[in-house]
């Protein structure tokens, strides 16, 4: 490895950002001189190389049109900072994006080109380049993407060291910047009505909707969630996702990376689906004939007047539209504040929409945990001195 090279390494383990490099078809020569240079935990999160198309195909959740592409490596690129995310959630992360098509042990119809895009959370940059064929050995192409892969990198992270990519005469790298196209971050941004954030980590804004729906705030998640999710889907023989509003009716909208943080909680454990609909009537419009799974506490407020402005007709009109989308509740016992265990026999249901409401027995469900007394603990927990 030259000094340069060496220089801009060291530089970039020294810039504070987090990375996941996914590469395919080219582009692993320059991961290893990252891992290679002392340092590389401080900036390397994960090294990916889907390198078969199935693995490809498995890695993004959808098979790209065309497998060496810049919008396929924009889409690695994403995929890549999703990772980063759950991997170092609240950390500044970089998500990065490689595929290639350059000399092997038989000649190429194609042209020899690759792509290489970054991905930071608002913008994606691409550099292509279409190599002179035939002109290299594939030795020598690698050291042009190593080039221009670590100089994004660079770029990225603020690093102001560059390397001089050996380009031929009739060579030019072609440079993309564009806004986040992220599902996620479109989200965030108003864009999207709602996302699934796959168990994963994969966000999607066309994912089947869910059938069981498990919402609450989620701060934290515990072992009581789990739980009940796992017997209303046997209740139910639904598969269980959760749901988090953005938006709540008594408090502020949430901050990006507070949702980002929340969303880390259920990754390889469950689906979670993110909203702005802290009603169950806005709810039932985004998830028509689902089934959502609430604790006594929350049906409580859903059948109550005073959350319906002391109106019963409001509260009718409610629950009629929430009727109209098919959708209905099951109901899980809470604790009150006094200790006792409530379920739904002990609710003053309305007659006409007693119909919308199951409970699930006690003898199936009864946990008194709740993510309040979660946090009270580890506010009044001694510190170590």
């Amino acid at each position: 490895m030259d000094a340069a090279t060496r220089q801009l390494i060291t530089a970039l383990h020294d810039a504070g950002r987090l990375c996941v490099l996914a590469v395919t078809g080219g582009g692993a020569k320059a991961a290893a001189a990252l891992l290679t240079v002392p340092g590389a935990s401080r900036s390397i999160l994960e090294v990916v190389v889907p390198y078969h198309e199935r693995a490809l195909v498995d890695f993004l959740g959808y098979t790209p049109e065309q497998f060496c592409s810049a919008d396929a490596s924009r889409a690695m690129a994403v995929r890549a900072y999703e990772r980063g995310r759950q991997l170092a959630p609240g950390r500044p992360v970089i998500g990065l994006g490689c595929t290639a098509s350059l000399a092997t042990d038989r000649p190429k119809r194609g042209e020899h080109r690759f792509h290489v895009a970054v991905h930071i959370g608002t913008e994606t940059t691409t550099c292509s380049l279409i190599l002179t064929k035939g002109a290299r050995t594939r030795e020598a192409e690698e050291a042009v993407l190593d080039a221009v892969l670590l100089n994004l990198l660079a770029e990225a992270c603020a690093v102001p060291h560059r390397l001089e990519p050996p380009l031929l005469p009739g060579e030019a790298l072609q440079i993309d910047r564009r806004p986040a196209a992220d599902p996620l971050s479109a989200f965030l941004r108003g864009e999207l009505p709602t996302v699934c954030v796959e168990a994963d980590g994969r966000c999607r804004s066309d994912a089947p909707a869910p059938a069981l729906l498990l919402p609450g705030s989620f701060n934290p998640v515990h072992q009581g969630h789990w739980e009940l999710a796992a017997v209303a889907a046997r209740r139910t023989g639904r598969p269980a996702a959760f749901e988090l509003s953005v938006t709540n009716v008594d408090k502020p909208l949430l901050p990006d990376e507070e949702v980002r943080r929340r969303i880390g909680q259920f990754v390889w454990r469950a689906p979670l689906w993110l909203t702005r609909a802290p009603t169950f009537v806005e709810k039932a419009a985004l998830f028509p004939g689902v089934v959502f799974v609430v604790g006594a506490d929350t049906a409580v407020r859903v059948v109550a007047p005073r959350y319906y402005h002391d109106s019963k007709e409001r509260l009718a009109e409610a629950l009629n539209k929430i009727r109209a989308q098919g959708c209905r509740f099951l109901v899980a016992g809470r604790a009150d504040a006094s200790g006792r265990f409530v379920t739904l026999e002990d609710l003053d249901l309305p007659g006409p929409f007693r119909d919308l409401f199951e409970g699930i027995p006690e003898s199936e469900f009864h946990l008194d945990l709740s993510s309040t007394q979660l946090r009270q603990q580890a506010r009044t927990a001694p510190t170590n001195p």
